[in-house]
């Protein structure tokens, strides 16, 4: 069992998934201008992760690890039970009475926040995904709950959520240390804005109906003209990302806050003033729904 477990620098989900591809040369939206005032063109990005109680953490397990029923409040209808034939989600029991399995950091979740769960069994490859988790004392609960096979291109089946608005797995979203400070950084990030209109592929849930907002599964690439060479090196690789991958729109929440995982390396003091410096002018929305 491990948090913040690098897989051995291992590629979460195919080469051709949609938060692998690479959009250098994707073209822009016809909307895209209009896209980026809704949103606010002086609007600064904002690194949504840093040490605890800051950022998503996920953890590693093994294949051995017990699986534990988890009873679905609000979205059973479109959450998954478990993977294959084995029922249950492999919740360490520490999750339970330590800090920092559940996002927010509260020992079982808490009430309140989004307090995903994400737990990656490293031997089967599988990744499993929890929202608006707690134990109750009894039981676990959440909200929704979604199982990513990850040596596959799975998507969710239309109108379904995960344990993310957008329908999307989280986990090969976000930014983290190993893969910061490692070198380029070779997928998409997950990204939110204050309201939305819809949905497009890759993502297979609206959470807002919006006019004039950006839909659910949205990507904005850094512009190429940005110079993002005066950050320190592992900025830079976060940001190059957002060139060379670009950002996918996936919940609701704050405008242009980026998503990365809870971990104790990241030093805040580097990583607010660097991203407040990119605004969403410096971004173009590519094509809806391109693949």
């Amino acid at each position: 069992m491990t948090l913040n477990d690098d897989f051995s620098g291992r590629r979460l989900l195919p080469a051709d998934n949609w938060w692998n591809l690479e959009i250098t040369n994707a073209p822009i939206d016809p909307q895209s201008a209009a896209l980026i005032n809704f949103i606010g063109r002086t609007r600064t990005l904002h690194p949504d992760f840093g040490p605890p109680p800051f950022g998503i953490p996920y953890v590693g397990v093994g294949g051995s690890q017990a699986r534990t029923t988890v009873t679905f409040v609000d979205y059973g209808d479109e959450s998954d039970r478990g993977f294959g034939s084995e029922t249950g989600y492999p919740i360490p029991d520490a999750a339970r009475t330590q800090p920092n399995y559940i996002e927010g950091a509260v020992p079982g979740g808490g009430n309140d926040g989004d307090r995903h769960l994400i737990i990656v069994d490293r031997d089967r490859w599988v990744l499993f995904e929890l929202f608006a988790t707690r134990w109750t004392g009894q039981r676990w609960e959440a909200a929704s709950g979604a199982v990513f096979d990850l040596n596959a291109n799975g998507r969710r089946p239309e109108g379904w959520t995960s344990a993310d608005a957008a329908g999307l797995a989280i986990l090969p979203g976000l930014v983290r240390v190993d893969e910061a400070m490692r070198g380029p950084i070779q997928h998409a990030l997950r990204a939110t804005v204050r309201s939305t209109n819809g949905y497009v592929w890759p993502a297979s849930h609206r959470a807002g109906s919006t006019g004039g907002a950006l839909p659910m599964g949205a990507r904005l690439r850094l512009k190429s003209s940005v110079d993002v060479s005066r950050f320190p090196g592992y900025i830079q690789n976060i940001f190059r990302a957002m060139q060379t991958h670009g950002l996918i729109i996936a919940d609701n929440g704050s405008d242009m806050y980026i998503s990365g995982a809870m971990d104790p390396r990241w030093n805040n003091d580097q990583l607010n003033p660097a991203f407040r410096a990119l605004t969403a002018a410096d971004f173009d929305v590519i094509q809806l729904g391109w693949r």
